[in-house]
């Protein structure tokens, strides 16, 4: 089985979903998939797998896309999906002629899989969603991105999702009928990690993640004041962001911004850590992410301070975290003191949590998808 794999962004990307990309294409081809990588080449030219540390079984096939405009005005820093989607279109016509069209197109990208869609409407679609689109756009554009959201979600042959959330929200708002097949997120899950220090849990707590407001970065810093004798690494987020963030450190808590580091240096720092925090607020997206965070702090088995909310209940049972309402920093912080405080539930949490990853891998998560894939087509 060949498909197409369309992500009309630079890999590799400092994001989670250029991760989640990479490791989703690399393990579909263990499955024994073919799989073509259509993307946009970064500005220093490293391999979309390689970049993350992830390693190409030997049937994923780069198709680098620019998104930029053509020479002689290539130099100008400007991009368009359209563009993007243009090389694309020219590429699969390409292809086709030569006997390769696609057995199946992936996309997460609303506005691609909806052009994808009108070109090539004989081709399968499968649509992983992550959102629901039209519930965040701006008040002015909902009602147009709502009318794609539902022809796509109306006309694509297989719908995933990666939150029962998402299906949930999507299925009511668009009255939809149609199985969405709910896949979280994944990870890699080490055989080995380092002996934690677990008698100062309390000055290894790690965050590790980008610092968007809906993150909830900033009430961990909040909840410093009522930490004192802590460490608190923070992993990520913009310049901007740590320089705003810094400057609201209260007294209390050691906090340290790490600043941006690549995932095989933030898996290693997660490795050495106890108490890993997930502080996100009850926002619409938090409301619907897997957090790919979350898979990595159960996997280097780190005891887990959670918001308690419902994307993170599908993944976590009552007794295996630490809750916090979301967007309480003195509930975050108490959270984070009750397994300061008894090295010994640390322990027992984060070797429970990373024991729970076990079922979280990128290897079983694509065994159900390209089971899906297969019998789409």
């Amino acid at each position: 089985m060949e498909i197409l794999y369309v992500f009309p962004e630079p890999l590799p990307l400092p994001r989670a979903r250029g991760i989640q990309v990479a490791h989703t294409v690399a393990a579909l081809a263990q499955q024994g998939v073919t799989v073509q990588l259509a993307y946009v080449p970064s500005r220093d030219g490293a391999d979309p797998l390689a970049g993350y540390g992830v390693n190409d079984p030997g049937s994923v096939e780069r198709v680098p896309l620019s998104r930029g405009l053509p020479a002689p005005f290539s130099w100008l820093p400007l991009h368009s999906n359209r563009l993007f989607f243009r090389r694309l279109r020219d590429w699969i016509e390409r292809e086709s002629r030569r006997g390769r069209r696609p057995a199946l197109i992936m996309a997460r990208h609303l506005k691609i899989a909806h052009a994808l869609l009108d070109r090539f409407p004989d081709v399968p679609l499968l649509y992983e969603a992550h959102e629901v689109f039209a519930e965040v756009a701006p008040p002015d554009k909902r009602e147009r991105l709502a009318r794609i959201e539902e022809s796509v979600l109306r006309r694509a042959k297989v719908l995933t999702a990666i939150t029962q959330g998402v299906a949930a929200d999507l299925k009511k708002r668009y009255r939809l009928d149609a199985e969405i097949h709910v896949l979280p997120d994944a990870v890699t899950w080490p055989t080995q990690v380092p002996e934690k220090p677990w008698h100062e849990a309390g000055r290894h707590i790690v965050y590790a993640g980008s610092f968007f407001p809906w993150k909830g970065v900033q009430d961990l810093v909040a909840a410093a004041q009522w930490l004192p004798g802590c460490r608190i690494e923070l992993i990520g987020g913009s310049p901007e962001r740590i320089h705003e963030y810094r400057s609201q450190v209260p007294a209390g808590a050691e906090i340290v911004f790490a600043g941006h580091r690549t995932h095989p240096q933030t898996l290693q720092a997660l490795g050495r850590s106890c108490i890993a925090v997930l502080p996100n607020r009850a926002e619409p997206n938090s409301l619907w992410s897997s957090p790919l965070k979350l898979f990595e702090y159960m996997a280097a088995g780190c005891a887990v301070v959670a918001a308690d909310l419902p994307s993170v209940r599908e993944i976590l049972a009552p007794d295996e975290a630490v809750w916090a309402p979301p967007g309480d920093p003195r509930a975050l912080a108490d959270g984070i003191r009750k397994l300061a405080d008894d090295h010994a539930l640390a322990r027992r949490l984060g070797e429970r949590v990373r024991e729970r990853a076990r079922a979280f891998t990128w290897e079983a998560r694509a065994a159900r998808l390209a089971a899906i894939m297969r019998a789409a087509i």
